[in-house]
């Protein structure tokens, strides 16, 4: 009985070793006592030394001098130090310290792993997943090719049924890459082919805020759940992996920028209040406490010696970077600050505002130098372009660009809803639109639309079904487009060989009639030379017809006379004179036939001349009406240049829908993989 006793006790142990400890969290246990001894100073309303302790996140983020609780480390707790009455001030203030069985709870919730609730994840809090290496300031083009997404997964973490809202948007300064927030992730497109070229998971909650570095190899995402968190996540853009994590907010972060030499990031929200961080070590280097409403706007200057922040309440102000000394209060607002921008030189400030205006500030003086009403309804963002021009959204659902004397050169078509986001796009000189739809709309600067994009693009399968059906689509219409333009072609050719063989046509028939001409000449000579010819024949035969009638007189009156002795030399005279007559006669005619014979001749010859003459008249008329014809109408010329841009725009799309097919097909060929872990960028000096 008493080795049973020893297993069943020794059992009976095991079992209790076995059975998990109760978690001590944040939600069961901790924040009943907090709100019950620390509620009266450490509230929403209160927050004495910017401390709140009535919610998790607040909790957890801490005060002014920063976190007060380290998960897992009871040392490093500030609170601990504080409750325990191990530093001063104690706290509760003039109060006793709080009995041993509360503090054991406190102490054993922070060396648990500080978790919300039993569901929690024990997670001993980084100040910063990575640090950054500084890099030098510089407004000039990074060395090398621009960052672009390297075989990155563009498989969306969530597909809905509708776009959501454009909340954040940005364009890389220098590669053909656009930043655009969706449901819980960031969407990288294409800006050359307009396809998805990566997704990065943004578990935080919903993106408020992004922006590229300077140089454009980082993409900064803040953002949160409001009322409940906030955080800024630095992104390497090859590679996609998180190379800095910053931030414990309270409530979700809707501005937030990074320093042009990665040095430092600046954030804000719902708090009111502007933190900087640094990126070496992830500490928190000072805060802004002058604004008076929630932190709309924020951005570095392009030197890094300046930091804009703006607040819903129409503050605006500049500050030391790094320094966070206040260095302008610029006031002409009148409501919430919607968006700021710095012109490249970094000596003039643009800011937008729901008033409607757009204003412009130097920063030697910081001097108000323009405003003008841009949008009516609200401005709602604004950028500086490289150029000095300025590209806006607002309210008015119309995007447009501005000189720096407030004068609209180019106005865009009107989006679906409100205008929320703007960017501009130097290395493809676009400016792209966001609206309150999630419709984003990418414009040249003539103001045509080159595209359209989602803020909820489709499973990876569909847009692969999708981009086979356009590449095919593309096909048929770069061939169909083709023979279009083969057929006014043929048109014009025909035409022109027609006009070519009529030319032909009438360059001989104007050597026939040249021809013909000389024939009928030659004809006209050979004929008066028979004429002149004739003439001889008839004297001689003139002269023998009276040799002969004189011979026949003279032989008959031999034959009469008496004396008969001269009838034989008589007879013998008239037979040689009709000879003589006979051969004459034989001239003449022979003569005459020829004359006749050359007269016919030139006769047909003017015919003939009468015929290639017409003929000739008649094929110049032809040739001249069909060169004139050769040459194509006004409308032809436009019809043909129409049709050989349609052509042309059809063929050049085959290649890029067969490109998006072939990296479609790729990466569904590649097994899944989230972003990769990027390390920090190499610090320069």
């Amino acid at each position: 009985m008493a080795l049973i006793s020893i297993f069943a006790t020794a059992s009976f142990a095991r079992a209790e070793e076995a059975k998990p400890a109760e978690k001590v969290t944040f939600q069961d246990h901790v924040l009943p006592i907090l709100r019950a001894k620390c509620g009266m100073c450490h509230s929403a309303g209160e927050a004495k030394g910017g401390l709140v302790l009535e919610n998790y996140a607040a909790s957890m983020t801490g005060g002014a001098s920063g976190a007060v609780i380290e998960p897992g480390d009871l040392d490093g707790s500030r609170l601990w130090a504080l409750v325990s009455h191990k530093e001063q001030p104690a706290m509760p203030p003039k109060e006793p310290k709080l009995p041993d069985e509360t503090l054991a709870i406190i102490r054993k919730w922070i060396e648990g792993g500080a978790l919300e609730t039993k569901d929690s994840q024990v997670k001993v809090k980084k100040k910063a997943t990575l640090t950054l290496g500084t890099i030098d300031v510089s407004t000039d083009k990074p060395a090398g090719p621009p960052a672009m997404p390297e075989n990155l997964s563009t498989e969306p973490l969530a597909v809905s049924p509708r776009g959501n809202a454009v909340t954040a948007l940005a364009a890389s300064p220098w590669a053909p890459l656009l930043a655009v927030s969706g449901h819980r992730q960031v969407l990288l497109y294409n800006l050359e082919d307009f396809t998805l070229a990566a997704v990065l998971p943004f578990p935080e909650g919903t993106v408020h805020v992004l922006k590229f570095s300077r140089n454009g190899s980082l993409l900064l995402a803040g953002g949160g759940r409001g009322g409940q968190s906030g955080r800024v996540i630095v992104f390497d853009v090859k590679t996609g992996g998180r190379v800095f994590e910053i931030g414990a907010e309270p409530d979700a972060v809707l501005a937030a920028d990074i320093s042009p030499n990665h040095g430092q990031i600046a954030l804000g929200g719902p708090k009111k209040m502007v933190r900087v961080y640094s990126t070496a070590d992830g500490e928190l280097m000072f805060e802004m406490k002058k604004h008076t409403d929630w932190i709309t706007a924020i951005e570095f200057s392009p030197d890094g010696v300046l930091l804009a922040t703006g607040d819903r309440s129409n503050g605006l102000v500049v500050w030391e970077a790094n320094t966070g000394r206040e260095f302008y209060v610029l006031a002409a607002h009148t409501g919430c600050i919607t968006s700021v921008s710095w012109r490249i030189d970094a000596n003039v400030l643009v800011s937008a505002s729901e008033d409607t205006t757009i204003r412009l500030w130097e920063m030697t003086n910081g001097s108000h130098v323009k405003g003008w009403g841009g949008h009516g309804g609200g401005a709602g963002a604004v950028q500086f372009m490289r150029d000095g021009r300025i590209a806006s959204n607002g309210r008015d659902r119309v995007a447009k660009i501005w000189d720096q004397n407030g004068a609209a050169v180019v106005t865009f078509p009107a989006q679906n809803d409100l205008g929320l986001k703007v960017a501009y796009s130097e290395p493809t000189a676009a400016v792209i639109t966001g609206d309150w739809t999630g419709a984003v709309r990418i414009f040249a600067l003539d103001g045509k639309e080159r595209a359209a994009l989602q803020t909820n693009p489709a499973h990876l399968a569909a847009r692969l079904e999708a981009a086979t059906q356009a590449a095919a689509a593309a096909q048929a219409a770069a061939a169909q487009t083709a023979a279009q333009l083969a057929a006014l072609q043929k048109v014009v050719a025909d035409k022109k060989a027609a006009a070519e063989a009529a030319v032909k046509a009438s360059t001989d028939g104007a050597a026939a009639q040249v021809a013909a001409q000389t024939a009928k000449a030659e004809a006209d000579k050979l004929a008066a030379a028979k004429v002149e010819a004739l003439k001889a024949p008839e004297k001689a035969l003139a002269d023998a017809n009276a040799a002969l009638e004189k011979a026949k007189v003279e032989k008959e009156a031999a034959e009469k006379a008496d004396d008969k002795k001269d009838v034989p030399a008589k007879t013998e005279a008239f037979q040689a004179a009709e000879k003589a007559q006979a051969a004459a006669k034989t001239a003449f005619d022979t003569a005459t036939t020829e004359k006749a014979a050359t007269e016919k001749a030139a006769a047909d010859a003017a015919v003939k001349l009468k015929a290639a003459t017409d003929q000739a008249v008649a094929l110049k008329a032809a040739a001249d009406k069909a060169v004139a014809e050769m040459n194509p109408t006004p409308d032809m010329v436009k019809a043909i240049e129409a049709a050989t841009a349609a052509a042309k725009q059809a063929a050049d799309a085959v290649p890029l829908k067969n490109a998006v097919v072939a990296k479609l097909t790729a990466e569904k060929a590649r097994p899944a993989a989230a972003p990769a872990a990027a390390a920090p960028p190499a610090a320069t000096k």
